[in-house]
């Protein structure tokens, strides 16, 4: 929790060290970047992602990722060869060929030459009007290639709606490295943020191999230990703690539980019952175990929170899972018009 910066020291921009962070639900998204960050407003949040300080795009895993306008360039074209094998057999079940990734791509990177920042069915029109008729699957399967092969990448938003804009006018003079380098780089930050973690939580989590873990984990300097007979990997264990009871709402696809496969199941408290399926899927995090799961509602102004937890909470307890409510709404847009 420390070294992901939930407890403790917050960082002002949190995707330098993160590197990356999944970014499916964009709302919610974008409360794991503030919650790691001093003062940052939901409002401050998107107003950097219109303006192309923080990017979105498909990387590592087949999915959305937060990225920074310095590390893109170099984080997909590390990650994309095995996100393009992941997704090969989708693309023949889909009759998605070669062809039509690579006229797609071309398609795009005409249409938006001129700076435009265009919307999905924008998109999709640039390709109906060159004759490519597609069904949702294969429109989505040509826009992530395009984003793989570095052409396309987030725009800024129009309204509540999502576009796209080149790579190149979003991101310029984004760095590059060798593929040693770039691998050196990612476990250095992966572990030094995620850490303590394993090679395969490593591997979940870059879509590369272990292999590459241990070789870029060397490279980087990053040291193990082995702790109940698992070889972990991390940068250094933070002494500072949060005074306990300590609660953090936290996004179903956060990196504190996404960052990791073989190790996740240290967010369970031990003997505790989970009912399945849960109600809600973001997370109730105790003193960084989970307790239950909630949402939130927005009617007008107002911020209301459902929560389903697994076990009764004592008054000390009720108390952290309000101040934990109250930092969401000191962070929304919604409350703050």
């Amino acid at each position: 929790m420390s070294n992901q910066f939930l407890w403790g020291t917050k960082k002002a921009n949190v995707l330098k060290d993160m590197l990356a962070m999944q970014a499916q639900e964009f709302p919610y998204a974008k409360w794991s970047l503030a919650q790691r960050t001093p003062g940052l407003t939901e409002a401050m949040v998107d107003k950097a992602f219109a303006e192309g300080a923080i990017l979105r795009t498909h990387l590592m895993r087949p999915t959305w990722h937060f990225v920074s306008r310095e590390d893109i360039a170099w984080l997909v074209e590390l990650t994309a060869p095995r996100v393009k094998a992941v997704n090969a057999p989708y693309h023949r079940a889909n009759e998605v060929t070669g062809e039509m990734c690579t006229r797609a791509s071309a398609l795009f990177e005409k249409a938006l030459g001129d700076g435009e920042h265009l919307e999905r069915k924008q998109m999709r029109a640039v390709l109906e009007a060159a004759g490519l008729e597609l069904t949702n699957l294969q429109l989505g399967f040509l826009l992530s290639n395009a984003e793989l092969d570095r052409v396309i990448c987030s725009g800024a938003p129009r309204g509540k709606q999502q576009t796209y804009a080149l790579l190149d006018l979003r991101a310029p003079g984004a760095k590059r490295l060798e593929r040693d380098e770039a691998i050196a780089e990612l476990a250095k930050r992966y572990f030094t943020t995620r850490g303590p973690a394993t090679l395969k939580d490593f591997a979940w989590w870059s879509g590369l191999t272990m292999a590459d873990g241990k070789r870029g984990a060397a490279d980087a300097g990053i040291s193990s230990e082995v702790i109940d007979g698992r070889t972990y990997y991390h940068a250094g264990m933070p002494k500072a703690k949060e005074k306990s009871p300590r609660i953090d709402l936290v996004q179903i696809y956060d990196e504190i539980g996404m960052a990791y496969t073989e190790s996740r199941h240290h967010l369970s408290i031990p003997d505790l019952p989970r009912p399945d399926p849960a109600p809600y899927y973001h997370s109730i995090l105790l003193d960084g175990r989970l307790i239950g799961h909630w949402r939130r509602n927005v009617k007008g102004k107002a911020i209301s929170f459902d929560t389903h937890l697994f076990r009764r909470l004592d008054g000390a307890e009720n108390e952290a899972l309000e101040a934990a409510m109250r930092r969401f709404r000191g962070y929304s847009s919604v409350a703050q018009s």
